[in-house]
């Protein structure tokens, strides 16, 4: 006679996978708006950041809140302090460097893939975020800026068929994009990421791989000189 199974079988009712989903589904949009927030500096270093406050801005209770810190502080952007709060991480020099390293490895890869594989229409995408960003520049729009930056580096990885690249180094290079944001009101930084997007762009227009990454470097390399100033000027947001 078969003998009986001692395993335990868990099962949850459909109430419990839909509150399961919600509080997912919650914590991700929390962890989205606070990420972005951080990012962009609207929540700068140092600033205490208050579950209940958020859970009440949110409609929702401590638990997604907390889930979304958590993330947050596994990504380096917030810190917690059991008996104390939580705050927004300042900026680590120290990662900067390598984050660079990084960019500069994996970026380097993609510019050179595009530079083979590009064509008249992959070009056409480029020269349009170009333009986009000639006009935000005009207007001083940081943060609009910025949006198309990522876009005009997303589009090389895309153009390469290296999406999933692009999506790593969106990790990676988290501490940059926010040293990056205090550099860009710096009079004629907009600018000059400007000319710089256009020597790449021309490089892959004619398909030279070596002007391509040698460009691509060059380009990622000027964050390194920029963070040494900030530190000075914003001590509060780095350590």
């Amino acid at each position: 006679m078969p003998q009986a199974s001692t395993e335990t079988i868990i099962s949850f009712s459909p109430s419990d996978r839909s509150t399961k989903l919600r509080r997912a589904t919650t914590a991700d949009a929390i962890f989205e708006r606070l990420h972005a927030d951080i990012i962009s500096l609207h929540m700068p270093p140092g600033m205490p950041l208050q579950e209940k406050r958020i859970a009440e801005e949110f409609g929702v209770s401590r638990t997604p809140v907390r889930e979304a810190l958590l993330r947050l502080a596994e990504g380096g952007l917030v810190d917690i302090y059991p008996q104390s709060g939580t705050v927004v991480s300042r900026v680590p020099v120290s990662a900067i460097p390598e984050a660079v390293v990084v960019r500069k490895a994996l970026e380097g890869t993609t510019v050179e893939r595009a530079t083979e594989v590009a064509s008249e229409k992959d070009v056409a995408r480029l020269d349009a975020i170009i333009a986009r960003q000639t006009a935000l520049a005009a207007i001083g729009d940081t943060s609009g800026f910025h949006e198309e930056d990522e876009a005009f580096h997303e589009a090389i990885a895309e153009i390469a068929g290296y999406p999933g690249i692009w999506a790593i180094l969106k990790t990676v290079k988290v501490q940059i994009d926010r040293a990056r944001r205090l550099t860009l009101p710096a009079l004629g930084r907009m600018d000059n990421v400007v000319r710089e997007h256009m020597v790449i762009r021309d490089a892959i227009a004619s398909h030279d791989m070596v002007a391509a990454r040698a460009s691509m470097t060059e380009h990622l390399g000027a964050v390194i000189p920029d963070v040494a100033e900030l530190r000075t000027r914003y001590p509060d947001y780095f350590c």
